[in-house]
């Protein structure tokens, strides 16, 4: 398939907090007919780096980026960006596309509302 969606954690050294990305992604893949893929800013594997090289390897021509992120802090205004042109630039045949992290769609929080909720006491 020509479209691809990443989904673009920070990275972490330890194992551990990587399964709640891992067990997410692995669940997406089993709900969605979209091609999906778990990327990492740094510090794991697999890299965006990795992720984009294998997935114009294997014919990919669009790919959006969607940031596991609750706001647009110093790395997605910054730092991803460059990684991103970079990209761009060592892969002129795809498109890469950046888009909001997740905590600034309406749906996640009203999803995360809820969860709060409950936790309180408060569901309905």
């Amino acid at each position: 398939m020509a479209y691809h969606l990443v989904l673009l954690a920070h990275g972490s050294s330890d194992p551990k907090w990587r399964e709640p990305f891992e067990s997410f992604h692995h669940s997406l893949r089993q709900r969605l007919s979209t091609p999906v893929h778990l990327a990492y800013m740094e510090l794991s594997e697999p890299s965006l780096e990795t992720t984009v090289a294998t997935l114009e390897a294997q014919g990919a021509h669009k790919v959006e980026i969607l940031p596991l992120f609750f706001a647009a802090g110093r790395h997605l205004r910054k730092d991803v960006p460059g990684q991103i042109e970079a990209l761009t630039r060592l892969h002129p045949g795809l498109a890469l596309t950046l888009l909001p992290p997740v905590g600034e769609h309406p749906a996640f929080v009203d999803a995360l509302a809820a969860v709060i909720a409950e936790q309180a006491g408060e569901a309905g």
